[in-house]
């Protein structure tokens, strides 16, 4: 291997030849790439438009069965309130409605105990018993229907409805009785008297299962059929049926998609869901059967879908990367012929590479490039001196640009209000503030002024540094003074800066702001936060708090956000201590954060005044990044209204 590289290392043929096959391969990698991208996303639409259509005839053709099981009932309630005073004739009624239904399994009218002279229990069943019709009264001391859940629940509620799957007996004599799982469809019998019985018509979950176990859009895909509560009544695995619900694994090992999926399923949702069934990337498609409140499903593994697309993509990368290798050796030995009078040239050009600048090289008169490059190495003593004189001036460009960013450095740090204290003339206004850009010039800002009686005030971070962000700061805080001199609220001041910031942002930059505004003669505070730190309340009696602030989105990223402000009363007296996250996110040189926890802590040591809080910090942080280079500006702000400054 190591012979190789040296090899391609001293073979300019071999190294361009690689360079023209990975540009090859570049092209072929895009075009290959969007290729199978697009198709992929056409299998994938296919796929969902084939099993959709598959998922949402099932349910239609189930939806059809079970409409004729409800209309079955109802025509069969008709019968029995006729001849309600012929017990005998409940038998042949119930026989008739299992032999026109082939979906039925069986079919019951119950009546309460000893509704019937002479019949404590009176239960007229008929059903499919070893493959043979039978018919009996099923009432007896072993099978006390009138405490069943297919009896109990029409009576309860009192209009028909679908039960939850259950296990009843499939009776072949007297001692042979064997469990079948079933749902039935069951309805009330009331007369003037009141609840006399029921009527119920069962469904059995094999013949469910199997008739919908057909339905298969791919090879390995399947049908679930889950109910109201969950309870899977369809699904290829018969552990699961009628024990579990389609959430019982997720109680065993969290899997919060099939959770998603089942809640989604049970609020009678349709649509499909890509997730993980068994270890394996699964679609899901589904669709409710809302009469039933039930949800059926189809699972398809990706595997399955998109099966003949990738084995189509591994072979056409299979001959792409045999074409590749081809092109290699053609390149190679096609490009060594054309090159070697340039070897030839190089070995000329020996000792111009020792530093003999005056060597003169055979005079090449070619017009192609090899002719233009003996040329130019003639002409390389002379050049080498331009190049000296052009790497005087771009040293001294360097050196002014230095200077301009300076200027530009101090016009920024102009622009923002450094005189303190800010209004000498008001002793009820205590405010410090600094900002320290990482770099010449920074993003962050702050700005203030009072107007009508009222102190704004606001602090905020832009999204980046350097020149962009400062330009963008500038922009921001003239927005903040414009807003605030026409008297707006914080939240009104928020929104227009936002839609003045959001027009023609083609960089998408952004930039987090508390806007506030205090009352001097009342001390009330009202502001907006917008995706900015919270600030810190010092309490002069106890420990600083974070101010509890509404979430609002940041300035100049949706023109059409909405901004909620708020109003804190009685803020007299309070320090209010603002800063960009410079501050609690400034690294030492073990790149551990300042964090909330310091910045509490310091702030908690006793209050003076607002330069004293801030300088505090500023020697915390300075301790804390022990020299580390800044990884963002830096900028605190703290106001108080002083109730004893009042005239």
């Amino acid at each position: 291997m190591r012979k190789l590289i040296d090899s391609f290392r001293r073979s300019f043929s071999a190294r361009l030849s690689l360079w023209v096959v990975s540009f090859a391969a570049l092209v072929f990698l895009a075009a290959m790439s969007y290729f199978f991208f697009v198709s992929r996303r056409y299998v994938r639409e296919e796929a969902i438009l084939r099993a959709t259509q598959v998922v949402e005839n099932s349910v239609l053709r189930l939806n059809s069965i079970l409409e004729d099981v409800e209309i079955s009932a109802d025509n069969l309630e008709w019968l029995v309130y006729r001849h309600l005073d012929e017990p005998e004739a409940m038998m042949e009624y119930t026989r008739t409605t299992v032999q026109s239904n082939p979906v039925l399994s069986g079919c019951s009218i119950s009546f309460e105990p000893d509704y019937y002279k002479g019949h404590h229990y009176y239960s007229a069943y008929s059903g499919y018993i070893g493959g043979t019709l039978q018919t009996e009264q099923e009432g007896d001391e072993d099978y006390q229907y009138f405490y069943l859940d297919w009896y109990l629940q029409p009576k309860l509620l009192n209009q028909p409805c679908w039960t939850e799957p259950y296990s009843d007996w499939e009776q072949d004599d007297a001692e042979d009785r064997q469990t079948q799982r079933m749902v039935s469809y069951c309805k009330p019998l009331t007369t003037a008297d009141g609840y006399i019985g029921a009527i119920s018509l069962d469904i059995s979950l094999k013949w469910l299962s199997d008739n919908l176990s057909s339905v298969k859009p791919y090879p390995h895909s399947y049908s679930i059929l889950i109910s109201r509560g969950g309870t899977y009544l369809v699904h290829p695995d018969p552990d699961k049926l009628f024990y579990q619900t389609i959430f019982t694994e997720g109680l065993i090992t969290p899997m919060p998609e099939q959770d998603e999926l089942g809640m989604s399923m049970l609020k009678l949702d349709a649509g499909y869901r890509r997730l993980l069934i068994d270890g394996k990337r699964s679609y899901v498609f589904y669709t409710p059967l809302k009469a039933t409140g039930w949800s059926m499903a189809i699972v398809c593994p990706e595997r399955d879908i998109f099966g003949r697309f990738n084995r189509l993509r591994g072979l056409i990368t299979t001959i792409d990367i045999l074409g590749l290798l081809l092109l290699f050796f053609t390149c190679f030995r096609v490009i060594r012929k054309t090159l070697q009078p340039l070897s030839d040239l190089a070995r000329q050009a020996e000792d111009i590479a020792s530093g003999h600048f005056d060597t003169v090289l055979p005079e090449n008169t070619k017009p192609d490039e090899l002719g233009t490059l003996s040329r130019s190495f003639a002409d390389m003593q002379s050049s080498l001196v331009t190049y000296m004189d052009e790497l005087q001036r771009t040293t001294a460009n360097k050196v002014r640009i230095q200077g301009e960013l300076q200027i530009a450095r101090d016009i920024q740090m102009g622009m923002i209000p450094q005189v303190f204290p800010p209004f000498p003339e008001r002793k009820d206004i205590d405010l410090y503030a600094c900002m320290v850009p990482a770099r010449e010039v920074g993003g962050d800002l702050y700005d203030y002024f009072i107007q009508d009686g009222r102190l704004y005030f606001c602090i905020g971070d832009v999204s980046g540094k350097g020149v962009p962000a400062s330009l963008f700061m500038t922009v921001a805080r003239n927005l903040f003074r414009a807003t605030g001199r026409q008297g707006l609220p914080p939240a009104d001041m928020a929104h227009r800066i936002n839609e003045i910031l959001s027009d023609g942002n083609e960089q998408l930059m952004f930039v987090t702001m508390f806007i506030g505004v205090i009352d001097l003669r009342t001390g009330d505070l009202e502001f907006c936060n917008c995706g900015h730190n919270p600030p810190v309340v010092l309490r002069r009696d106890g420990k600083p708090v974070f101010l509890s602030c509404q979430a609002n989105t940041s300035l100049g990223i949706l023109r059409d956000a909405k901004f909620e402000g708020e109003r804190v009363t009685g803020f007299k007296d309070t320090p209010l201590f603002l800063y960009t996250d410079g501050l609690n996110e400034a690294e030492n040189p073990e790149h551990e954060i300042f964090g909330s926890d310091r910045l509490l802590a310091v702030l908690g040591e006793p209050y003076t005044d607002a330069e004293t809080a801030v300088k505090r910090m500023q020697s915390a942080i300075a301790d804390h990044v022990a020299g580390a280079d800044a990884s963002d500006d830096l900028t605190m702000l703290c106001v108080e209204i002083k109730t004893d400054g009042l005239d």
